[in-house]
């Protein structure tokens, strides 16, 4: 500022414009520096090292803390024992596991590890996640598509989900045993926050959001990016109105790790803070259809 002159007030709300403005006109995409590619199927295994690296740090003592659903760590890695095992069966083509429930199918592998050494619990865990793995790699096409609990996805997408998934649980663990949060490597992450922002649009319509919307999703750090959503969701007029409104425009900002922490229901939308231009009452509807995409 120029000595003996009065400072110069910027108008009111020029920040928000000018920030607003630069994220329309900013394509989707991705950071820069960029993060090295992988497949899937590196993700999963990434993502079944890490659990397991942890595991064996545990003391008899963690084994038995609770941590999810009165499960103790024991019977949440006997859980994760019965998805592995349905996720055999998924690619072997049994279509019974089609549509069973993730938690109530996979009970009896937690409830079994009753009385279980913990190092056999996370030895057969471990066998089978690489059954699953082995499995996934003689498959061949991971663009065809497979069903498994409730999920119709390309093979692809259901391995990230299971990286996803044993990220998730490997940080309840670590929650529930005091040991620090653990965050996936930049490119498991990207794959994840790629999957989270493909499969908003059935997140709003699982949560019931009528309303069309577009959002500008910008996710930071690495292993984030940069995308354009849009849905429209079935519109009655005699219970909506008479007009169809235009899609309302959200931007959002948030952390990449923390949004996918909101999108496995481990964060809130106000835990995630993120940085909101336009409807706030319609991104928060946003934020709130993210976390329905959680499996537990």
């Amino acid at each position: 500022m120029t000595a003996g002159r009065e400072p110069v007030l910027l108008p009111e709300g020029l920040r928000d414009r000018v920030l607003a403005a630069s994220w329309r006109a900013r394509s989707a995409g991705r950071p820069v520096p960029d993060v090295p590619e992988i497949s899937p199927l590196e993700a999963f295994s990434r993502a079944a090292d890490a659990l397991y690296g942890m595991l064996c740090a545990l003391d008899d003592e963690d084994w038995r803390r609770t941590v999810l659903r009165d499960l103790d760590v024991q019977q949440l890695i006997g859980h994760l024992t019965g998805v592995e095992e349905a996720m055999q069966r998924c690619l072997s083509g049994d279509p019974a596991v089609a549509d069973a429930d993730h938690v109530g199918s996979t009970q009896p592998w937690a409830t079994r590890q009753s009385g279980q050494p913990p190092a056999s619990t996370r030895a057969e865990w471990r066998g089978a996640a690489g059954r699953t793995l082995a499995l996934a790699r003689e498959h061949g096409d991971l663009n065809a598509e497979v069903a498994l609990h409730g999920m119709r996805l390309p093979l692809s997408a259901l391995l990230v989900v299971r990286a996803f998934e044993l990220w998730t649980h490997d940080n309840d663990i670590r929650r529930a045993t005091g040991l620090p949060p653990a965050v996936p490597d930049a490119s498991t992450l990207r794959l994840m926050t790629g999957l989270a922002a493909r499969l908003l649009p059935y997140g709003a319509a699982r949560a019931g959001l009528r309303e069309p919307t577009r959002v500008h999703l910008v996710l930071t750090g690495p292993g984030g990016g940069t995308w354009d959503l849009e849905w429209d969701p079935e519109w009655d007029p005699e219970t909506v109105g008479g007009v169809r409104p235009d899609p309302g425009e959200v931007s959002i900002v948030a952390d990449a790790v923390g949004f996918c922490r909101l999108v496995s229901a481990r964060m809130t939308p106000a835990e995630l803070d993120p940085y909101i231009a336009g409807d706030r009452d319609q991104a928060a509807g946003v934020l709130t259809a993210a976390a329905t995409l959680a499996l537990d």
